[in-house]
């Protein structure tokens, strides 16, 4: 039914975004949120979006944390559909009581958007 599909769907876009937005809100220079990056720091090193953050998910605590602000928005990818690296590492951040949402498609999604990586730390 319809509204089953609309409180659905509206659930999601309140944990979720995509690397179009991403990429939006990053290239018009006034980012809301912090774009962390919860690869190994092997892969950060290889490529990653620009802006972004490294921080592995088995490393999130609230100490490695504690540089962003609490109300502040983190936003969390890892290599894409095929790995659950952003959702432990958006568990990890919403247990800690901050706010998180997952960029869908990680790199993955981000290359096949056509979107530059950067490389390096």
């Amino acid at each position: 039914p319809p509204e089953v599909a609309l409180s659905h769907f509206s659930r999601r876009l309140n944990l979720e975004t995509d690397c179009s937005d991403v990429h939006e809100v990053l290239t018009g220079g006034h980012p809301d949120f912090v774009l962390l990056d919860v690869r190994s720091p092997a892969l950060f090193a290889a490529s990653h979006v620009p802006g972004a953050v490294n921080l592995p998910d088995r490393t999130i605590s609230e100490a490695t944390l504690a540089s962003f602000p609490k109300d502040r928005l983190l936003v969390v990818y890892c290599a894409g559909p095929h790995c659950n690296g952003a959702n432990k590492a958006a568990v990890r951040i919403a247990q800690l009581g901050r706010p998180v949402k997952e960029m869908i498609g990680g790199i993955a999604g981000w290359r096949d958007e056509g979107f530059d990586l950067a490389s390096g730390n």
